[in-house]
């Protein structure tokens, strides 16, 4: 068994490696896009299915309270966290809807919608990136595999290529907290 663990461990961070080595600039693209929309008054919607949902809900966390330095908290929502809101859309609608009519009513032209999926195929997530590109706001994929419909409809994609979905989720939430602590530094560390 300890072997077995060492290699969960090591493909881990392999993946986290290959990944930084192909989408640094891509990374970087992001936490400017972010950083203007925090600057501009605007904020960032994050969304997802599963662990998807809860890293959406972590990063939200970490804009609003803090991530490493005491400052003002930053407008970030993740829009997996109302049960009456899901629930009473998924009742009315069907799911498909769960955060697209969410963007609908939040969303406004300038924002940042991040959704996340490690299949990229997620249809309720693609479908509220559909509505974010209508109504204005800046789109964000952070997927896996080969990124499936998601990763084309959004201006940037970050895409773990791998098949394995913990190692994707596990490079997901190092994503998530390297673009807190980059968009911390640019905001209030060194602003440019």
């Amino acid at each position: 068994m300890k072997d077995e663990i060492v290699q969960a461990f090591r493909e881990s961070a392999d993946l986290k490696v290959r990944f930084i080595r192909q989408n640094a600039e891509i990374l970087s693209q992001v936490v400017k896009m972010i950083v203007e929309a925090f600057k501009a008054g605007n904020k960032v919607l994050l969304f997802g299915n599963g662990g998807s949902a809860a890293d959406a809900q972590h990063i939200a966390a970490e804009f609003v309270n803090r991530y490493q330095i005491e400052r003002p908290p930053l407008p970030a929502i993740a829009l997996t966290t109302d049960t009456s809101i899901l629930t009473s859309i998924a009742n009315d609608y069907g799911y498909i809807d769960s955060f697209a009519k969410q963007v609908k009513a939040l969303g406004r032209e300038g924002d940042v919608a991040i959704g996340i999926s490690t299949s990229g195929t997620a249809a309720n997530v693609i479908k509220a990136v559909k509505v974010a590109r209508e109504m204005g706001l800046k789109t964000v994929a952070i997927t896996g595999g080969e990124g499936g419909d998601l990763a084309k409809l959004t201006n940037i994609s970050l895409i773990v290529d791998s098949p394995s979905t913990p190692r994707i989720q596990e490079v997901h939430i190092t994503i998530g907290h390297v673009l807190c602590e980059m968009v911390d530094w640019m905001l209030f560390q060194y602003p440019a």
